[in-house]
């Protein structure tokens, strides 16, 4: 399984209540986007990843916000999938590979790329991408190395997540946007099954 070939939109998810978790997974399988990466930013990510893999285990389930060795193997102990970190570093792209499930190691830089690559790495993310020069650094990439491919996170939003998915060296993008603090709040599920939907539609 490539992570980068799941779905066009990847849902990047913060979870402050395990019990939002389940309703939340289901919502986006609902909307037609069968895999998020839930990030290990809250004391309540664990959990969450627990609970969705209980129960909603039709959804391809990621971690990210990866930064530890610690972190990937606890992460893939409470049942995800597959893992992405912001960035990497030597220990922390062997602990990745140590675990045995698909990742997309943070790159943002020329040379980043070149050392994941020099790994033996062709999948990863580009973090974060507006700020780091979004599609015309991408595009810039595509010409010295073509063996990379790319899910761009950060700033992403609906307008410009087809020019990102135009590229022939972006598999997916992350998006932030489908599942808002204020929805997930407030448990309108409905609210992300429509947002989902309509990334969804951008495959």
């Amino acid at each position: 399984m490539s992570a980068l070939d799941l779905v066009p939109v990847l849902p990047v998810v913060v979870i402050d209540d395990p019990a939002t978790a389940v309703p939340l997974a289901r919502a986006l399988v609902d909307g037609g986007l069968p895999a998020l990466e839930l990030t290990l930013r809250t004391p309540a990510a664990l959990e969450a990843l627990r609970r969705i893999a209980a129960e909603v285990p039709e959804i391809a389930l990621g971690a990210g916000t990866v930064v530890t060795p610690a972190q990937a193997e606890a992460a893939v102990a409470a049942g995800a999938g597959f893992l992405v970190s912001p960035g990497c570093t030597p220990d922390l792209l062997a602990a990745l590979r140590d675990t045995g499930v698909p990742f997309l190691p943070g790159t943002s830089t020329v040379s980043e790329v070149m050392a994941v690559l020099e790994a033996g790495v062709t999948e990863m993310k580009f973090f974060p991408a507006e700020a780091s020069g979004g599609t015309a650094y991408l595009r810039a990439v595509a010409g010295p190395l073509p063996q990379a491919r790319f899910c761009p996170t950060g700033g992403i939003r609906p307008a410009t997540a087809p020019d990102y998915l135009a590229l022939p060296n972006v598999g997916c993008v992350g998006g932030t946007w489908l599942t808002p603090a204020d929805a997930i709040a407030a448990g309108d599920w409905a609210r992300i099954s429509t947002l989902a939907g309509e990334a969804a539609a951008l495959g």
